[in-house]
């Protein structure tokens, strides 16, 4: 059953405030992936980036002067306004670092909230993926954006570069963690230890908001801070490092992620507890999410 005709079965668009308790244990990609734009309310951002949804989320146009947004039939070309504006910003300064703009993947749904498939965080309109492709044309049809893939700047190995990384690879990325409006920017490791090898104390402040992590050797995740106007939307944690108001993050523990990582350590042979297993975003109710998350789905 289509999204409005479940809301209107159940006789829930004459009543914003509540949730019926059916609803309440749908789960929540699937509401959410249901929605075809955004909500007509003021942009807020409600929750945490891997466990929220968003009002007033606008689409990034599908191609611009400067950008084109990728994989167009997932419908996750939607962020909030301040996004939409850094993802802008961002592919003008690629032009002048001489690339012909950007190449954007996956931003939000439309009005955020857990993806049928793929991303833990992207809920809120906050977070976006920059293909480590650099454009070579800005008029792909919508068949080829389905087609065409990125590429890799990672090796398979995991610990060095591929022949794709270039020098403005690293200016794009010192210009987009840069930007006070930038709260984390992850990469793969290797690409850290490359922006570390060659790293001034000048650098300190961009460089420590890029975090290495697994899974982005074919594009660089920005994350925004909360934006003003958004009391519901929560800070990202600091880390000890933040707490301590620490280095550029080109520490020892930046080589965990080449060596423990790839090669963990022998464990000793006695038995353990099994850690608990985590709930994937996938298997959130609309239960799971906050409290506003219940009202955004539910608009017209």
């Amino acid at each position: 059953m289509r999204l409005g005709a479940l809301f209107s079965a159940l006789g829930l668009a004459a009543c914003m405030s509540t949730v019926d308790p059916a609803l309440s244990q749908e789960l929540a990609n699937q509401l959410f992936g249901a929605a075809t734009r955004g909500t007509s309310e003021p942009a807020q951002a409600y929750g945490s980036y891997a466990r929220g949804c968003a009002d007033g989320l606008v689409q990034l146009p599908e191609t611009g002067p400067t950008w084109q947004a990728m994989r167009l039939s997932r419908n996750r070309n939607w962020g909030h306004p301040e996004m939409i504006a850094y993802l802008e910003d961002l592919s003008r300064e690629a032009v002048r670092i001489g690339w012909n703009g950007l190449y954007v993947g996956d931003i939000s749904q439309p009005r955020g909230g857990p993806m049928t498939s793929g991303h833990a965080s992207h809920q809120m309109g906050l977070d976006a993926d920059i293909w480590m492709l650099p454009p070579g044309r800005l008029d792909l049809s919508r068949t080829e954006r389905e087609n065409i893939s990125s590429v890799s700047v990672r090796t398979e190995d995991q610990r060095g570069l591929t022949r794709h990384w270039t020098p403005q690879h690293a200016q794009l990325l010192r210009a987009a963690a840069s930007d006070p409006r930038v709260e984390r920017l992850f990469v793969a490791a290797a690409v850290k230890i490359e922006l570390c090898r060659t790293a001034t104390p000048e650098d300190t402040p961009w460089l420590q908001r890029i975090r290495p992590i697994a899974g982005h050797n074919y594009h660089f995740h920005v994350r925004l801070r909360c934006p003003a106007g958004s009391p519901a939307c929560e800070t990202q944690t600091p880390t000890v490092a933040e707490l301590s108001n620490g280095g550029n993050g080109c520490d020892d523990s930046l080589m965990w992620w080449v060596t423990d990582y790839l090669n963990p350590p022998r464990q000793p042979a006695q038995p353990t507890e099994p850690a608990p297993r985590r709930r994937h975003p996938r298997e959130y109710t609309l239960a799971d999410l906050p409290r506003q998350c219940s009202q955004v789905v539910q608009r017209p």
